[in-house]
């Protein structure tokens, strides 16, 4: 009889871990960390250094409560210390899903180059999910840029025309920078500007055209906090904004679906695919951090 080959690499990893486990229903790596798969994927493909995964991730505090969820593509690049997320992504194949149990401490500060939010302590661990969406050689990734970018030049007339309709409505006639975001200064702010490497801690709301919000951290109580030029942490479109900004500053952003959720739409399904949206960025706090280089004078 033909075993399953997914069967044969389930095997496979849970033999090279540990068995006990300090939280119930998770098994412990060979790498330390605490892992528990959801799903199981029939394909071979596992991600490597330097590949280019598509993911669905969800930060959450060791009780489930969840701070951070999205679906980003990153570069995959050699763990930094053992047992790091690098090393729990590439236990997965293709369109697997899995709960992971790491320290919180290194994750923020040598995966992040974060501090710790304030509500984790630095002995406590996080959970982090992970679906698996896709892999890509550096090679197919760099072809599937320059296919979009051709491609995304004569796409989306119905969204092009709702977002001229929301312009004309609001009489909005400030034109849009090269890559097609409109930013509406509110407050010009005082402190000092943004740069890659400074820790900034801002509040965002962010809703559609209709004025239907879909996220906030005014009404969460609960402003972001993180390194500002580091992946996994905000769309395209908050991140070019926030280049533009300084301490004390508030601005509107009209981002196209390109500079936010693109073709895809959220992991969520909350954010539909080729929708324009609206956010609301206040920078509260900007920490400097080591890096001289400056985006802004």
């Amino acid at each position: 009889m033909r075993i399953p080959y997914f069967l044969i690499i389930s095997l496979l990893i849970l033999g090279s871990c540990k068995k006990d486990s300090k939280f119930p229903g998770f098994t412990k790596s060979n790498k330390g960390f605490y892992y528990q798969l959801h799903s199981i994927g029939e394909s071979e493909i596992k991600p490597q250094n330097g590949d280019y995964i598509t993911a669905d991730i969800a930060y959450l505090t060791i009780n489930d409560s969840v701070f951070f969820e999205g679906r980003r593509k990153i570069r995959l690049e050699k763990p930094k210390y053992k047992g790091a997320i690098e090393d729990c992504i590439m236990i997965l194949q293709k369109d697997e899903s899995a709960t992971f149990i790491l320290q919180a401490l290194p994750f923020f500060q040598t995966t992040l180059e974060a501090d710790l939010p304030g509500f984790i302590k630095p002995e406590d661990y996080l959970k982090i999910k992970i679906s698996l969406i896709d892999i890509q050689s550096e090679a197919e990734y760099e072809n599937e840029k320059v296919a979009f970018l051709n491609w995304i030049e004569d796409f989306g007339d119905y969204e092009k025309v709702i977002l001229q309709q929301y312009l004309s409505e609001k009489k909005i006639d400030i034109k849009p920078d090269k890559n097609g975001m409109i930013c509406l200064v509110i407050n010009p702010g005082t402190g000092p500007a943004i740069n890659k490497g400074d820790t900034i801690t801002i509040n965002y709301e962010g809703r559609f055209l209709n004025g239907k919000f879909f996220d906030s951290t005014k009404r969460r109580n609960q402003p972001f906090q993180f390194v500002f030029g580091t992946e996994w942490q905000v769309i395209k479109g908050i991140e070019d904004g926030l280049a533009t900004m300084r301490e004390g500053q508030k601005a509107l952003f009209i981002l196209p679906s390109e500079l936010a959720f693109g073709q895809s739409g959220s992991s969520t399904g909350i954010i539909p695919p080729f929708t324009s949206l609206i956010y609301e960025v206040e920078v509260l706090k900007v920490s400097k951090g080591v890096t001289t280089t400056h985006n802004n004078s």
